[in-house]
């Protein structure tokens, strides 16, 4: 190391299987010792708290980390103590212990510019900079080899991984099937090791459940306990604590337990990551002393591991959807009547029975305030505006009974086919009613009538939430009544409706009335309460449709032809020998035309 720098930095592939890396300083030589420090970081460059070894007080200089992160890079820093003058010259090694072949370790191997970084130094001209060549396909490969005494025995850390098979089913829907299984046996010396295998983003959008099921007859009398342990990337097998604590200084993983009293155990992981999930399966014997490793028993357990979209399918309170955020793929919970959570469980802020009762009533009693409309139509013999405004109380009620979250829902049909209904009922209704107070010649009426239910029909096809559905043929309509009223003011040359009191007592009140009802759905009504004030739209919108409607048309003033009174003028007698076919037809002359 020059006497300008202040450290070097390499990086080092750490491939899979691997249990153990053990780096070293050698020939180190300074002006005062080996005046260095010795740091190892994973997926990053170490930083001031990261494992650290002083090699002046420490001969050798290694530092060992156990069940390393596979298929990561390693960071190894070599700084120089503060101070220090002159050049030092250190050589690094690094062993890797390979459980793949646990009889053999990989030869620690010199880190050169073909296997590591060339060294750079924290504050050089150069700054720190990390190369981005590909991980090497042979780490043990190097030109300099340096032979070094061999780590501890590596039995105590390597053991078998089993496989496991994987079917398909449907969307973030996956079954995972172990070879032999699922009924897996967990011997007393040395744990059971599963591998799980998430592809990356057909996988990472639904939740990973693990189950965990004692054969408690397979335990023969014994207070066993079996400990499971999930961990990403790496398994955290036994040799001190591990398979209990499920944790080491690095590695953090998911602990399960099953025993005697408490037989099952399972565990749910919301969006996991993918790669490669170890599972380690563990027997131990509860003594007082603790737990121990047991003696001839062979404990038999029960494993099932699959990938579904959402927890538990959501519940009876929430729905599974299925979601795209920026072409990212996930599957989710959309939880009702005030309960949270991954899968709707949490009811910690959840609606009781007799609050849902109560909302459905008021969304569904609130309807009833179109009979007095209805009643108004008839007598003023609007029979199609009725027929619509009875089409509209009788799916708007039906719908919000199926609408509810939570248990108190009744659906007489499909929910979307309800929906649709109410939506087209309640446009319908405002367009008759403003097409009628125009008071259009009855064929135009007609088809506007029919025009605008098509229109409807495909507007609430493309958008049913849309707050331009309600207010776009409200709009188009009022413009229609504005231009037959402008017409018809200027034919009578007198404002038309005419009366002062239709202004004050029923148009005014009721657009009044229906203003409100539009603010109300459009800027006031949230999720929070949308069972009152939804029910409050309802009422005010029945109740405008009362005062809006005109009133029934009077004849026309116009003089029609005078009745005749009986036997003044001509009339057509039949002859009653030619119905009874006593005369030919073509030869009956007319003589029944009688003269009063």
């Amino acid at each position: 190391m020059a006497p300008h720098n202040r450290s070097c930095l390499y990086k080092v592939f750490v491939p899979s299987y691997t249990s153990r890396v053990l780096v070293e300083v050698l020939r180190c030589r300074g002006a005062e010792g080996c005046p260095l420090w010795l740091r190892v970081r994973a997926k990053a460059p170490p930083l001031h708290n990261s494992t650290a070894l002083d090699c002046r007080e420490h001969a050798p200089c290694q530092l060992a980390l156990d069940l390393p992160f596979w298929q990561h890079w390693y960071y190894v820093l070599v700084e120089k103590h503060p101070g220090v003058p002159g050049p030092v010259s250190f050589q690094v090694t690094v062993q890797l212990t390979d459980c793949s072949r646990p009889s053999l370790a990989r030869p620690p191997f010199l880190p050169s510019s073909a296997s590591m970084n060339m060294p750079h130094s924290f504050g050089s001209a150069g700054g720190l900079a990390l190369g981005d060549s590909p991980p090497p396909a042979s780490p043990n490969s190097t030109k300099h080899p340096v032979p070094i005494p061999t780590a501890s025995p590596t039995g105590e850390r390597c053991w078998p991984v089993r496989p496991t098979l994987r079917n398909e089913l449907d969307t973030f829907s996956v079954h995972f099937y172990i070879f032999f299984g699922p009924n897996v046996s967990v011997p007393p010396d040395r744990p059971a090791v599963f591998v799980i295998n998430l592809l990356p983003v057909l996988d990472s959008g639904g939740v990973l459940n693990l189950e965990l099921r004692l054969n408690v007859s397979s335990l023969r009398g014994e207070n066993v306990t079996v400990f499971g342990c999930l961990n990403h990337e790496v398994p955290l097998t036994s040799g001190d604590n591990a398979s209990v604590t499920c944790e080491t200084e690095s590695l953090a993983g998911f602990l399960l337990s099953v025993n005697a009293t408490a037989i099952l155990s399972r565990l749910r992981i919301p969006y996991p990551q993918t790669g490669s999930w170890y599972l380690s399966l563990r027997s131990l014997c509860a003594t007082e002393h603790g737990f121990e490793p047991c003696t001839n028993v062979t404990a038999e357990v029960y494993l099932r591991a699959y990938l579904s979209p959402c927890i538990n399918d959501c519940g009876i309170y929430g729905q599974c959807k299925l979601l795209r955020t920026n072409n990212y793929l996930y599957a989710a919970c959309e939880c009702k009547a005030g309960w949270n959570g991954w899968g709707c469980t949490d009811n910690a802020e959840a609606f009781s029975y007799g609050f849902q009762l109560l909302s459905t009533l008021l969304l569904c009693l609130s309807n009833v305030m179109f009979v007095p409309p209805v009643a108004i139509a008839v007598r003023s013999h609007y029979l199609l505006e009725a027929a619509v405004y009875i089409f509209t109380m009788f799916f708007s009620t039906f719908y919000h009974a199926c609408d509810q979250p939570g248990i108190v829902v009744f659906c007489i049909m499909e929910y979307d086919v309800l929906q649709f209904c109410d939506f087209l009922g309640s446009l319908m209704s405002v367009w008759v009613t403003v097409i009628a107070m125009a008071r259009l010649q009855p064929v135009v009426k007609q088809v506007l009538y029919l025009l605008g239910a098509m229109l409807l029909s495909m507007a609430l096809q493309m958008d049913r939430h849309g707050l331009w559905n309600l207010l776009g043929p409200s709009l188009f309509a009022l413009g229609i009544m504005a231009i037959a009223w402008t017409a018809r003011t200027i034919r009578r040359r007198h404002c038309y409706p005419p009366t002062w009191k239709r202004w004050a007592f029923y148009l005014c009140p009721g657009a009044l009335i229906a203003a409100a009802a539009v603010l109300l759905y459009a800027f006031v009504e949230t999720e929070e309460n949308y069972f009152y004030i939804h029910s409050i739209w309802h009422l005010l919108i029945a109740g405008s449709v009362g005062f809006l409607l005109p009133p029934r048309a009077k004849p026309s003033g116009r003089l029609g032809p005078l009745p005749r009174r009986k036997g003044c003028g001509y009339q057509l007698c039949v002859n009653e020998q030619e119905e009874l076919g006593l005369v030919d037809p073509a030869v009956a002359s007319i003589n029944s035309i009688c003269t009063s």
